[in-house]
């Protein structure tokens, strides 16, 4: 689990509730980059129960024609019986659109505590330099799984 991308953790674990998406006719899918096997025990580790996939790096020079493998992406396909066009995409702040949580912080008063916001002196900021999703190698969100006495390493049975 600490080896995990922090930010694809982050965002997918903000994606629960699909049932809206599935009455409009729309399906959504985590593909991931990388080994089936590692990234579904990943997966089911986090208790997560969107459609999963993993792509071989040869499908990935494919579907991310000119942009960077090994970034999280959103990625949008219209199909059209046999057909299929990729009809949108983005990364880095574009994938915001899956987050909750950082919407919610711009409303609060010290909203993300980011070094780039525009803040008053004395407001608390992450530390220059630091990653905001991670300390010490690990994730820093209390998730539920690890703060229940899951163990951290994904293949030593659970608890």
């Amino acid at each position: 689990a600490p080896e995990q991308c922090e930010g694809c953790t982050f965002y997918t674990s903000q994606l629960r509730e699909l049932s809206f998406l599935h009455s409009r006719d729309v399906t959504y899918a985590t593909f991931c980059q990388g080994p089936y096997d590692e990234s579904a025990a990943y997966r089911d580790f986090m208790g997560w129960t969107m459609p999963w996939y993993s792509v071989p790096r040869a499908s990935l020079d494919v579907l991310l024609v000119g942009r960077r493998v090994g970034m999280m992406h959103i990625v949008c396909y219209l199909r059209r019986g046999s057909d299929v066009f990729e009809t949108y995409w983005t990364t880095r702040r574009g994938v915001e659109a899956l987050d909750n949580s950082y919407r919610l912080l711009d409303l609060t008063a010290y909203g993300r505590q980011e070094q780039w916001e525009d803040s008053p002196a004395g407001w608390p900021r992450w530390p220059k330099g630091e990653h905001p999703y991670r300390t010490d190698g690990r994730p820093i969100p209390q998730w539920p799984r690890l703060n229940a006495g899951y163990s951290d390493q994904l293949g030593s049975g659970g608890r």
